[in-house]
């Protein structure tokens, strides 16, 4: 069947003669940012979005006619044939010896800090396929396997990040003779100043280190913020370290969207626009740099949350085909796991990804597991459909509002659903940009952070004001512009003071959410109401102190005495108001 109306646009667009019908016609929808969102749709419904084709139908009608003439079976396969290819035993001769691989350990060893062997091995063929390196690290009767990458110029890594001190020893195994059968040791020491470890869930719906610190996750999405250059990407830096914000959702792979048309000084692998990219060849000089940020990151105490795929895509890396995407995560994963600071999402919108089915994040899953020896965070976001977040490898609700409006309010519904914490990453923007996402006020944006607190979740910033350098915080970084981080940091200041875990939901009212510890802490927030006072029918026998918060003007107000039982409470009669009860001792 030739195509037209109701033929899907990601299919068209995998025909080289038809798609460059639709660029000829539909120039403006083929690498607009709408593109991505409508390449599941029909193309009757892409060219209503057309004024062009709805004011004039006879130029729709020589669209279709050009289009019905386009040979179908010239489309292409959705992803590029490749088949897995196993590291050969004789990739060294015989006469090499075994283990002959000259050994660096880079540094001392001290707990919950990255820890690398440099091996100075072969580079003959192409030893980012031709090459399987990995290493038992053990400490007692503790064995933890890490798995170990080619840097460039006959250089083999492996790193590591001891969770104990002590002894340790390790042993490599490899199908390269000369990496094969290294041995050694090493003592870790305590861990150093602000060194706390992975990130790991804790409680069900909340977060700790590795060794114990709580951690209340205050993100900010800056996506393409390593693809900038040096100098922006110091000016970003800079105002994270200003900011209050612990975790930074960040991509791997560069971005091309509404705002992001410039390309990044690097490509994560050999190849260029014009020519294509050879997927076995990684670009180690890229990875290098992103690793450097991710340790900046660290530095700051900041969580780098990686995203690992995207559909904002205009050089190919959102389909590379299975085998190859399978080899980029062993690639990326083994690099990167040592790190304490990484949590992976395997996907930003992953219900947009074009060429995937939905069994690739099972798999792309198991082998992030396999490779990570650490055990971090990880997840996946979705944009119009949720991920089944109850699966056993998900270990956090990473959520996009799949409603304009209502969003933070789901966030007790989720925990319920899901069982797990609820992180909403993608809660909309403090901007002026003309997408639904990214004009909220900074009052708006504001009040979803509180509304998903006091319901037991944690929210994620953005920021998309409009700049004549084409530079918003949202993808590139930058500098912060907007009014909500102030009052986000005034947030993270409350949440600090919060005794236990963090905040879950308690039962309240019909008409405000409440949450904290029963009979110990509450948190109510009023939101956009604006009431003059409040009556609270609370447990007899407890008696508490009341606070008054405003939330925007970042005032917290004692009242006077202590309440118990039935209490009425005075309040200013505007928005943004919560109330903190905390029990009193004795």
């Amino acid at each position: 069947m030739p195509y037209g109306p109701s033929s899907l646009l990601g299919e068209v667009l995998r025909n080289k003669q038809a798609e460059a019908v639709v660029r000829k016609h539909l120039s403006g929808i083929v690498n607009a940012p709408l593109e991505i969102q409508l390449r599941y749709a029909p193309l009757e419904q892409v060219t209503g979005f057309l004024e062009s084709m709805r004011a004039d139908p006879a130029a729709r009608d020589a669209f279709y006619a050009e289009l019905a003439a386009v040979d179908e079976s010239a489309a292409e396969p959705p992803h590029p044939a490749e088949q897995r290819v196993t590291p050969s035993p004789d990739y060294e001769p015989a006469d090499v010896q075994v283990g002959s691989a000259r050994l660096v350990v880079a540094g001392t060893a001290t707990r919950w800090s990255t820890f690398e062997l440099e091996l100075h091995g072969p580079s003959h063929g192409n030893p980012f396929t031709d090459v399987e390196l990995r290493v038992e690290f053990r400490h007692g009767d503790r064995v933890l396997t890490a798995h170990g990458f080619y840097d460039g110029d006959g250089v083999h890594r492996v790193r590591f990040l001891p969770d104990e001190e002590g002894d340790w020893s390790f042993r490599t195994t490899s199908n390269a003779r000369s990496l094969d059968a290294v041995e050694g040791a090493f003592a870790c020491g305590p861990a150093t100043a602000g060194a706390h470890g992975p990130v790991r869930v804790h409680g069900t719906f909340h977060f700790r280190h590795a060794d114990g610190t709580r951690h209340l996750p205050v993100g900010t999405t800056a996506y393409a913020w390593t693809h900038q250059g040096d100098k922006l990407e110091e000016q970003t830096l800079r105002s994270l370290a200003d900011s209050p914000f612990n975790k930074v959702r960040m991509c791997v792979f560069p971005k091309a969207y509404l705002h992001n048309t410039n390309e990044p000084p690097l490509y994560p692998f050999e190849g260029s626009p014009e020519e294509g990219w050879d997927f076995r060849r990684p670009v180690p000089a890229y990875f290098r740099h992103l690793e450097q940020r991710i340790a900046q990151l660290g530095e700051l105490g900041i969580e780098s949350d990686l995203i690992l795929f995207h559909p904002y895509d205009r050089w190919g890396f959102s389909d590379m085909g299975p085998v190859a995407d399978e080899r980029y995560l062993r690639y990326v994963v083994s690099r990167l796991a040592a790190y304490p600071n990484v949590w992976w999402s395997l996907a930003n919108e992953y219900d947009l990804m074009w060429a995937k089915d939905s069994g690739h994040w099972a798999r792309s899953a198991a082998t992030v597991r396999e490779c990570d020896p650490h055990g971090h965070l990880l997840g996946v976001h979705n944009c119009r459909e949720f991920w089944d977040n109850s699966v056993d490898w998900v270990t956090h609700s990473s959520v996009q509002r799949v409603d304009v409006y209502r969003t933070a309010e789901n966030t007790d519904e989720w925990r319920t659903r899901w069982g797990k914490p609820v992180v909403i990453d993608e809660v909309g923007y403090e901007g002026d940009i003309d997408q639904g996402w990214g004009n909220l006020t900074p009052q708006e944006l504001v009040r979803r952070f509180w509304e998903a607190t006091v319901r037991g979740g944690y929210v994620t910033h953005g920021e998309t004001y409009l700049s004549d350098d084409d530079v918003l915080w949202w993808s590139k970084g930058g500098e912060l512009k907007g009014e909500s981080p102030a009052r986000i940091a005034f947030l993270r200041d409350i949440l600090e003071e919060t005794p236990g875990d963090g905040i879950d939901p308690l039962p309240t009212d019909w008409d405000v959410p409440a949450g904290g510890i029963e009979d110990r802490y509450r948190l109510v927030y009023f939101g956009f109401m604006q009431p003059r006072h409040r009556t609270f029918a609370l447990t007899p026998g407890v008696r508490y102190e009341a606070e008054v918060i405003d939330t925007w003007n970042m005032t917290v107000t004692r009242l006077p005495g202590t309440y118990e039982g039935a209490f009425t409470l005075p309040l200013p009669a505007r928005p943004y108001i919560a109330v903190r009860l905390r029990a009193t001792e004795g």
